[in-house]
């Protein structure tokens, strides 16, 4: 980007010169505020932190979006030492966050559509170690969420390559000077020349255009089909809306490691390691798996308004959330059995969800 950014320079006049003293390290600072008004932080890099920063900054619930760097082991860093290489530190993002109006599944899933995951030497023209993508986790329950995104994300074979985006604990954060922070909204016409001229724009263009989902096979069969696949109360849920009875369902108790996947499309939903015993006889889950395949909409049914969960790609009925599920999502994705198919650990590989297995490592 330093090369890009002294063209840019020249060609609109920016000026270059840094703001002494406007770095410091703020992670004390940043779990202060945090703390206040029960908001949450996390930390991505993902190239040139002007469009990392543009893709946090107005989401609903995101409180600030700063730029800056993190991941280095210097005392300090400024632009000049950061792009000198030495200082070690990536380009990052710091964004404070209401989780009660977005949940940090739902940034990461922002953070993957903005950036190109396989890329280990930058991103797009900007190279070198300060460009590199990383999470970067302050909890360990940031890192168990991440490093599930990441699995999802490679599951839905999106990329011609691997994801090689590291996941790595968070060592604290700089401000990045005056002058980097909210550039989009105070050169909108920069700010686009420079992320067409990149090739970050087009490179998101052409991977997601105005898809919501990815790449992944995951066929749908027709009606007739199934009705002759599934059980008469499997099609009552998914295709008409139906609940199955409580406490009389096929995963309600299950305790098995593995994933569920749609009954009909196959698309990975929920994980064992987010399913809880929340006393209501259905199969319960703090989080989807892979958010992106799960659709939330407006149920005014049963004479009471609540949020229905659809499979993306097969549609189907899944049940409902509720917002009285355990720490830390607060959520209670409250799902038919009828609407699902377990996939446990030892089958993850044969049946094409492999990419899912380092997720059980270690666990039972």
């Amino acid at each position: 980007m330093m090369l890009l950014i002294r063209i840019g320079a020249l060609l609109f006049g920016l000026s270059l010169v840094a703001v002494p003293g406007r770095a410091m390290r703020c992670a004390e600072d940043a779990d202060m505020k945090a703390e206040q008004g029960n908001y949450v932080e996390a930390v991505f890099a993902g190239g040139c932190f002007w469009c990392v920063e543009a893709a946090f900054e107005n989401l609903p619930g995101v409180v600030e979006a700063v730029s800056g760097y993190a991941g280095g082991e210097a005392s300090e860093a400024t632009y000049d030492q950061v792009s000198s290489g030495a200082t070690g530190h990536y380009e990052a993002v710091r964004v404070v966050y209401d989780p009660d109006v977005i949940g940090y599944e739902e940034l990461l899933e922002v953070f993957w559509r903005h950036i190109d995951p396989t890329d280990a030497g930058g991103q797009f023209a900007d190279r070198g170690a300060r460009y590199r993508t990383a999470v970067f986790y302050l909890t360990d329950g940031q890192r168990r969420t991440a490093e599930a995104s990441r699995a999802a994300l490679q599951a839905k074979n999106i990329f011609d390559g691997p994801v090689v985006t590291e996941i790595l604990p968070f060592p604290g954060f700089f401000p990045a000077e005056e002058h980097h922070q909210g550039y989009r909204a105070r050169h909108p016409e920069r700010y686009e020349a420079y992320s067409e001229h990149s090739g970050r724009a087009p490179f998101l263009r052409k991977t997601w255009g105005d898809a919501p989902v990815g790449k992944g096979d995951f066929p749908m069969p027709g009606d007739d089909e199934l009705r002759r696949r599934l059980t008469p109360m499997q099609y009552r849920v998914v295709r008409e809306d139906g609940t199955e009875p409580a406490f009389d369902n096929a995963y309600w108790d299950n305790k098995r490691a593995g994933i569920y996947v749609d009954v009909v499309s196959g698309e990975p939903l929920f994980s064992s390691l987010d399913k809880f015993d929340s006393g209501t006889g259905w199969p319960s889950f703090t989080k989807p798996l892979a958010p992106d395949n799960i659709v939330a909409k407006e149920d005014r049914s049963l004479l009471m308004t609540r949020t229905e969960a659809r499979s993306r790609r097969g549609d189907s009925h899944l049940g409902h959330v509720f917002p009285d599920g355990p720490a830390p999502s607060g959520r209670r994705w409250c799902i038919n059995s009828a609407a699902l198919r377990f996939v446990p650990v030892e089958d993850l590989e044969r049946e094409g969800y492999g990419a899912y297995l380092p997720l059980f490592e270690g666990r039972k």
